[in-house]
């Protein structure tokens, strides 16, 4: 049986290949609704397939989209990865994702991997690209978009939430139900001292205590950012002399660990322990008791990285660059709200 080819297509929807085209990859060019259906129904007849690959090597770009996180196995970057990947189907893209686990190399190694793939773009969910992975990103044509974190470039695509005002939002809070204070649960040695959530996380912490007229000192503590070592880092905070009576986390990974801990120790909360985090992962409103945390718009940041990546019109501003989506407290029980 002969190969079904996009000649065979046009000829019987009445249409030429180009239009065929177009629907198949849905653009670049409009196509009526009508023509669109009898296009998709001689398709479906005929069971053609598209060849990938032989397009592929025609525009030099696939219909995916790279994607690098940290660690998917984290909540956070595991629903910001699923918002992606409905962002890009909308699209007509495919994703896919590689792990960096917070390491430079590997970060390097699926940059050189998918944009190697000839990609129709990236997105880096990183601590800063290092030296290494900037010039990677410089020898190839591809677009990559910033997504979670930003460096002072002012040449790079960037989506971020407003990672200052919401965890000063958190803290004002917790300070508002009459604590003396409020200690911070911040990121590692490592972090990166600009352009890092954790950082800005921090960073909105300070702002907020300083309103208050309260101090920071001794109060910053330094945690990994999942689940597992936080809660060893919490054991060892709320069984000592001087446990805190708020703490505020700069990821809802690092309040599910120390959440664990004060269980643990019986300590209530938040009778006697006042917690608030970061980033609202579905998991926030199963915990025990329910956390209170900042949340951001994960579907329209998604939406707005994969047009970032796609749209291959000059961008001239800055705004036109860096997105920037507002943050929201959403308050449940462990702050001492009811």
């Amino acid at each position: 049986m002969a190969k079904v080819t996009r000649d065979d297509v046009a000829r019987l929807a009445g249409t030429s290949t180009a239009v065929v085209s177009y629907v198949i990859n849905n653009g670049p060019r409009p196509v009526a609704p009508a023509t669109r259906e009898r296009v998709l129904a001689a398709i479906k007849e005929l069971g053609y397939r598209p060849d990938r690959v032989a397009q592929a090597m025609a525009s030099r770009r696939t219909d995916l989209i790279g994607m690098i996180v940290p660690d998917a196995r984290q909540p956070f970057f595991g629903e910001m990865a699923h918002a992606v990947e409905q962002a890009a189907s909308e699209r007509g893209k495919m994703v896919l994702v590689g792990n960096s686990d917070y390491l430079d190399d590997r970060e390097v190694h699926y940059l050189r991997a998918f944009l190697g793939m000839r990609v129709s773009g990236l997105i880096l969910v990183s601590q800063g690209p290092s030296a290494a992975a900037a010039a990677e990103i410089d020898a190839w044509d591809a677009r990559v978009v910033l997504m979670h974190e930003r460096r002072d470039q002012p040449e790079d695509l960037v989506v971020v939430t407003d990672d200052v005002g919401g965890a000063r939002l958190a803290t004002s809070h917790l300070l508002e139900h009459g604590h003396a204070y409020v200690a911070c649960l911040g990121g590692v040695e490592t972090t990166p001292t600009t352009g890092d959530p954790v950082t800005d996380h921090v960073e909105g912490w300070r702002i907020a205590m300083r309103a208050a007229g309260r101090s920071t000192e001794g109060r910053l503590f330094q945690s990994p950012y999942n689940r597992y070592d936080s809660y060893q880092v919490g054991l060892k905070l709320l069984s000592g002399p001087d446990r805190p009576p708020a703490i505020f986390c700069a990821t809802d990974d690092q309040a599910i660990g120390l959440l664990r801990a004060a269980r643990e120790l019986r300590i209530d909360v938040p009778g006697e322990l006042a917690v608030a985090a970061f980033d609202n992962v579905k998991e926030a409103g199963l915990t025990d008791p329910p956390l209170t945390t900042v949340a951001s718009d994960r579907p329209a940041m998604a939406r707005a990285a994969v047009d970032l990546v796609l749209d291959e019109t000059p961008l001239a501003t800055r705004r036109e660059r860096l997105k920037q989506f507002p943050s929201q407290l959403v308050t449940r029980r462990s702050c001492g709200c009811p």
